[in-house]
C-alpha cells in the first residue's frame, strides 16, 4: 500500500512542532520506509513526531513513535517505529 493523506491527522501544534496521529495497514517496516510521507512533505518537519498503529486488522499490529529525520525538497525520511510498551505476559 502507500501513504494515504486521509489517514493523517494533527493532535497537536505549538512552537514549530506538531505531533501527528498516523494509523494504516500498512507494516511499520514499509511506514518508516525512505519517501513513504513524501505525499505529506508539505506538512512534515524535521522533529515532528507521529504515533503510529501500523498493521491495523493484522494479526500482529504495531504501535509506536515515528520521527521526522529530513524533509527537504519533497523527500521525507522518518526513523524507524520506536514500539510503546513491551511484550504482555499475561
Amino acid at each position: 500500500m502507500a501513504y494515504a493523506s486521509k489517514d493523517l491527522s494533527v493532535l497537536a501544534y505549538a512552537n514549530g512542532f506538531t505531533l501527528w496521529h498516523y494509523t494504516t495497514r500498512d507494516v511499520a517496516t514499509d511506514v518508516d520506509t525512505a519517501g513513504y510521507f513524501n505525499g505529506a512533505a508539505d506538512l512534515l518537519r524535521v522533529g515532528d513526531m507521529l504515533l503510529a498503529n501500523c498493521a491495523v486488522g493484522a494479526a500482529a499490529p504495531a504501535t509506536g513513535v515515528l520521527v521526522v529525520a529530513a524533509s527537504a525538497n519533497g523527500a521525507v525520511d522518518v526513523a524507524n517505529l520506536t514500539p510503546f510498551g513491551s511484550a504482555n505476559s499475561d
